[in-house]
């Protein structure tokens, strides 16, 4: 294993947040806080209570996991495109490095990047409600999986996409919409029954339902399927990076 390979790549990712703080950081949190004071200004006070909890509590795991994977997505997605819109990928590739500690190094700064700023808004989350979290271990491997997950899933985007414009694509068009859709500031036990059964194709409903079960153990759908259908995800985005560098698609052409 080529640690410092991989400490190099980490660094200057990591590195790259803080020359870009405004908008890795405190845009985050000032979009976080307005949807407190939106949604429990204008919702929280016509819903008291959701499966027991306040409602203003209630959208703080939905809230932790927008802005978690839109992070750990984009973080990812930037971080690998760069090198190959300015031609570096082709160093990185024919250095003495694996695509294992390549993965390790651009992944785990865009997971380690969307979890510290997952923990700052809950942070923030507690200065507007009254939070507890009944599974705390549970609710940092939930956070810690979420965004090692979709760190990868926007690695792939990332070698995807041609351009600037197809960055913004998925995280626009598809993640964002599902994350809305996913329960974030509903439970899908509060639509009708059509619709709950459609919402259980999303596969962000199952993301933040484990992680609201391991603040308040309570979720729409069992722990155990939520965490399964996790790891089924963290899975393919294995295959699916493994594949790209066995073929070098979009990284040698």
């Amino acid at each position: 294993m080529n640690f410092t390979a991989i400490a190099a790549i980490y660094k200057f990712e990591m590195a790259r947040t803080f020359r870009t703080i405004m908008q890795s950081v405190i845009s985050p949190v000032i979009s976080t806080s307005l949807y407190f004071v939106v949604f429990g200004a204008a919702i929280g006070s016509r819903i008291e209570e959701v499966d027991g909890v306040s409602y203003g509590a209630f959208i703080v795991p939905g809230l932790i996991m927008l802005s978690l994977l839109q992070q750990s997505l984009t973080n990812a997605a930037f971080g690998i495109y760069f090198p190959k819109f300015v031609g570096t990928v082709y160093e990185i590739l024919s250095a003495p490095i694996s695509a294992f500690e390549i993965v390790i190094g651009y992944v785990g700064a865009a997971a380690t990047k969307s979890i510290a700023l997952g923990l700052i808004i809950l942070a923030t989350a507690a200065l507007f409600v009254d939070l507890r979290i009944e599974h705390p271990l549970w609710m940092i491997f939930f956070l810690v999986l979420t965004a090692v997950t979709f760190a990868m899933f926007g690695f792939i985007i990332g070698i995807w996409a041609d351009g600037f414009e197809k960055l913004q694509l998925v995280p626009l068009l598809i993640v964002t919409p599902l994350a809305f859709l996913g329960g974030s500031f509903y439970s899908i036990n509060m639509l009708p029954e059509f619709w709950q059964d459609v919402s259980l194709i999303n596969p962000v409903v199952y993301l933040i339902s484990g992680f609201r079960w391991a603040f308040y153990g309570a979720s729409d759908v069992s722990i155990a399927v939520s965490l399964g259908m996790t790891l089924v995800f963290l899975a393919a985005t294995l295959g699916a990076i493994a594949w790209i560098f066995k073929t070098g698609w979009r990284l040698k052409s």
